[in-house]
């Protein structure tokens, strides 16, 4: 009997399905890799995920720069004014704004809380900003400022995962690993997707916020770090020279490529491809991430220091990075969770404190881009993954700090560079604050609207798991037309 027909008749059931599992899979991935894939444009034989692609129509945006501040700022104390608010500070909040609610902390009933800012209108479009934030109000006719964001969530983790996989359990891809699956990347020795985190801390939703869930792993964002070895673990070890790790990762991709050939399991053909990714950036990657090359002038504009860990700093690799042609870049930033519960986390000398670390490195990124020509190209994102209530946190009461609670209802962000209006601002909350009066832009809105100024139909932009068809947007959003220039 030919051996091949007597293998055939010990393959057990569950044997046949695990090889056709890995099989369908690799057919998916070597239709992406063939230009069939939604958003796929540029046809390789070659294991190369990354490889630039064609996006469904002509895009505004040829990358990303997100800024999230993590904990969600106080948008009525930085964009939101409220003077009717103000006028009615200490009063209790009336019972037809809470009927029905759920706030993460409040107990009994609270008090309307009027901001401690002083607001002004400025640029040629009068956008609303307090003083708590003065470098970016130079920048204003280059913002757009969104009054009318609204979210399902009102717990960090979940909101902040909702804002970046479209859903607020872990196990989906985010914003940038569908950024990098559609448009792959235009500089073959860095990644597609850098993330960088400052003020210590992960983000809420961990990993998973700028994790690549179901897709294939070569599109997650990869960390690196303003401090130290730019990326861990990619340092030769100790003893092993350039040359020596070139014939070492030459005969893992034989072994690798004989693996593919046999089971054709993507994830062996991602392995390769970020080996090979990984041995480029150990000498690109410490280069671009080096911004001691930047003049004083420059790190005097940001408020950067090489050798240091800030968000100032990462400001400034991120447009050191995109300048290289890196697709996605996400900064994250510990520290915006104003409950006023002690003194970094009081509206008053706590914001001030915070907002001189953010204000100024985005006005120069605002400002850097554009004198480089890049900012009619790059969108930036700016924001938090809710809003802070107008009422005062219910557990300081009787303290003399101020602080607000987590808020879905309504919360603002902005935005700034390539298609989107300059300043200028969309929607309205309420006189109080409490929901939106004009204009709603829910988190699903504002991803097909990401998705949209990169080129992509959000319907569209697809991947096939566990039988049917996902995207970003699960089965909902629209682009919102009026932000768009």
């Amino acid at each position: 009997m030919d051996p091949r027909l007597e293998r055939l008749q010990h393959i057990t059931r569950r044997h046949f399905f695990k090889e056709s599992q890995v099989g369908l899979g690799a057919i998916g991935l070597s239709s992406l890799l063939a230009g069939d894939a939604p958003g796929a444009g540029v046809a390789s034989k070659v294991v190369d995920p990354l490889a630039p692609k064609l996006s469904h129509f002509a895009p505004k945006a040829k990358r990303v720069i997100y800024l999230h501040l993590t904990g969600s700022p106080p948008h009525l104390d930085l964009f939101d004014y409220k003077p009717e608010l103000a006028k009615r500070d200490g009063q209790d909040c009336p019972d037809t704004f809470l009927k029905g609610k759920m706030f993460a902390f409040t107990s009994g009933t609270p008090k309307l809380l009027g901001t401690r800012r002083k607001f002004a209108q400025y640029g040629e479009g009068g956008v609303w900003m307090s003083d708590a934030i003065p470098h970016l109000q130079t920048v204003a006719d280059d913002v757009c400022v969104i009054r009318s964001m609204n979210t399902d969530q009102f717990n960090h983790a979940p909101a902040e995962l909702l804002l970046y996989t479209g859903s607020p359990r872990s196990g989906r891809p985010s914003l940038g690993a569908w950024t990098t699956y559609g448009l792959g990347t235009e500089n073959e020795n860095l990644p597609g997707y850098v993330v960088l985190i400052s003020s210590g801390v992960q983000p809420n939703g961990g990993n998973s916020s700028f994790g690549s869930g179901f897709l294939p792993s070569v599109f997650q964002g990869v960390q690196c770090r303003s401090k130290g070895d730019p990326v861990l673990y990619a340092s030769d070890p100790s003893g092993m020279d350039r040359s020596l790790r070139r014939e070492s990762l030459d005969a893992l991709r034989d072994l690798n490529e004989l693996q593919a050939k046999e089971l054709g399991h993507p994830e062996t053909l991602t392995r390769i491809a970020q080996y090979e990714l990984a041995f480029r950036m150990q000498t690109s990657v410490p280069e671009v991430m080096d911004i001691g090359r930047e003049p004083q002038w420059m790190l005097d504009a940001y408020g950067a220091m090489p050798g240091a860990s800030s968000f100032a700093n990462n400001c400034l690799l991120a447009r050191r990075l995109v300048e290289q042609g890196v697709r996605y870049v996400q900064l994250f930033d510990w520290g915006w969770d104003f409950h006023g519960t002690s003194a970094d986390q009081d509206i008053v000398g706590g914001l001030t404190n915070k907002c001189a670390t953010m204000d100024r490195p985005v006005a120069a990124l605002i400002n850097d881009l554009k004198s480089r020509g890049l900012l009619d190209e790059t969108l930036i994102v700016w924001g938090g993954e809710f809003g802070r209530t107008p009422f005062r946190e219910g557990r300081t009461a009787t303290s003399a700090l101020l602080g607000r609670d987590h808020f879905p209802d309504c919360f603002t962000m902005m935005m700034a560079g390539a298609g989107v209006k300059p300043g200028f601002m969309y929607g309205e909350s309420d006189e109080l604050g409490f929901s939106v009066a004009r204009d709603k832009v829910h988190i699903h809105d504002l991803q097909a609207t990401i998705l949209h100024l990169l080129g992509f139909d959000h319907e569209r932009l697809t991947y096939r798991f566990q039988g049917r068809d996902y995207r970003l947007t699960d089965v909902h959003g629209h682009v919102v037309k009026d932000l768009l220039s």
